[in-house]
This record gives C-alpha cells, structure tokens and sequence, in this order.
C-alpha cells in the first residue's frame, strides 16, 4: 500500500476529529462537490458503520463510501464505484518536539485503489491529490495554545 506522511499543525484530538467527519470533506477534499446520503455511524459522524456518497467534481462519479474503522488514533474508510475499490487508513501521531509544528500532528495515510486494471494509474494520481487534501485540511486547523 503506498504511504504518505503529512505533517500539521494542530493537536491530534482536533486532526482526527475534522478528518474523520464526512460532512468536512467537501472544504479540504479537492475532487469532491458535496456529501450525500450521509448515514451516522453508533459513535456518530466519522465512527464505524458511517456510510455517504461523494459527490465528486466528475459529473455521474460518486463513489459509495464506508467507514470501517476508528480508533482515537487510526481511522479507515472504503469506497466503491462500479468495478473500482479504495481504501483510505489515517494514522494520527503526536509530533514530538523539534520534530515539526509544536503541538502538531503527523497524519500517516495508506491507501490502496483498484479495479479494471487502472488500479495502479489510479493510484498514482491519488498519491498527489491526497497529499494536497491533506495539507488543504491543515490550513483549517491552528495549533491550540
């Protein structure tokens, strides 16, 4: 599974609590217009069992997404769409000092896309548009005093 690391600036608890939550992806999410048909999971937004559709900025792609797993330090979510599967797992991490922005937050994202043999094209064009989102969603997060 291909692995990026991103660091930002802000603690870990606020980090996994925006990113978690569906309902914020469409303001850090560059390929997405909107959520919809978004379904809470038992813990609420952004816990196991959450389901949405993406309405992407591609007209007639909106993936079916699922959360199926979270923890208060990692967090994964599968989407689906005709014949193709990804998978996103986000690993939050508390910056130790001198090791980034004080107080910040490593965000470790594997993911993994597959189907109809562009699996690997596929991949490779969301390793950059997830390393994008992932610093678009710093710039909404500060590091608390």
């Amino acid at each position: 599974m291909p692995r990026i690391t991103v660091d930002l600036p802000a603690r870990v608890d606020r980090v996994a609590a925006y990113l978690r939550d569906p309902g914020n992806r469409p303001a850090w999410q560059s390929s997405l217009r909107a959520v919809a048909d978004l379904e809470p999971g038992a813990d609420g937004p952004g816990g196991v069992g959450t389901t949405w559709v993406d309405v992407t900025a591609v007209p007639g792609v909106r993936p079916r997404m699922r959360i199926v797993a979270s923890t208060p330090d990692r967090w994964v979510e599968e989407g689906v769409f005709g014949p193709f599967r990804a998978t996103l797992a986000l690993t939050f991490s508390p910056l130790a000092a001198g090791q980034g922005p004080p107080g910040g937050t490593r965000v470790t994202a594997d993911f993994e896309v597959s189907g109809a043999g562009l699996g690997p094209l596929l991949g490779a064009l969301a390793r950059r548009a997830i390393r994008a989102d992932l610093r678009r969603a710093g710039t909404a997060l500060t590091v608390d005093e």
